[in-house]
């Protein structure tokens, strides 16, 4: 079982359908106990950060993740939902976030020619080929919809990069947790490729 964070996200339907469609059985859900006894978990999210640490408090999922986190089964954040496992975001100063991973949330710079949010598709640069990245081509084309971009401090955890005014770490891997900024679900067969390899890894353990 799949479970999918409920924190009151918008979109979060989609994803539920995109894992449905490969064939995963995802539980859609706020309560920590299913939360504990899933197989694998997904942190999905759009919306602003400060927004969603104050639903993942009111809800009282942040103690849980932190510790499905901790579990080693496989964990996948998806676009805020990456964002949330890190310490603090520009966007919401004095918001602690997650704190799982270390790095820090920036907003895009301004630059001539370049529209913030950065909405649309753009290609993966990939450090690696593991995790969501095993089946995938050389340079994943996916969708992007944000302002604000990461910046990890430990650089070896990057997975992939993507260019939009300043190198964006656009995904993430750091043992048994996974996260991306793109949607996955939104980036037709590309996003379903690397869906199916989280599902893989579900399998593996």
């Amino acid at each position: 079982m799949i479970a999918v964070i409920d924190y009151g996200a918008g979109n979060i339907q989609s994803v539920v359908k995109a894992l449905r469609f490969i064939g995963c059985e995802p539980v859609l859900t706020s309560d920590p106990d299913v939360l504990d006894r899933a197989d694998a978990a997904v942190l999905p999210g759009v919306g602003s950060f400060g927004d969603a640490m104050q639903q993942l408090h009111a809800r009282g999922l942040v103690e849980p993740i932190r510790r499905f986190a901790a579990s080693g089964k496989p964990f996948l954040g998806i676009c805020l939902g990456l964002q949330l496992l890190f310490e603090s975001s520009e966007e919401s100063p004095g918001v602690e976030g997650l704190g799982i991973l270390k790095g820090k949330i920036l907003r895009i710079p301004d630059a001539p020619g370049l529209k913030i949010p950065h909405m649309g598709w753009n290609s993966l640069t990939l450090r690696e080929r593991e995790g969501i990245f095993r089946s995938c081509s050389n340079a994943p084309y996916v969708y992007f919809v944000h302002s604000y971009y990461l910046q990890a401090q430990d650089e070896s955890i990057v997975s992939a990069t993507a260019e939009y005014g300043v190198t964006i770490h656009a995904a993430v891997h750091s043992g048994n947790i996974f996260a991306a900024q793109f949607h996955p679900e939104k980036s037709g067969e590309a996003g379903l490729c690397m869906l199916r390899d989280f599902a893989g890894c579900v399998k593996e353990g």
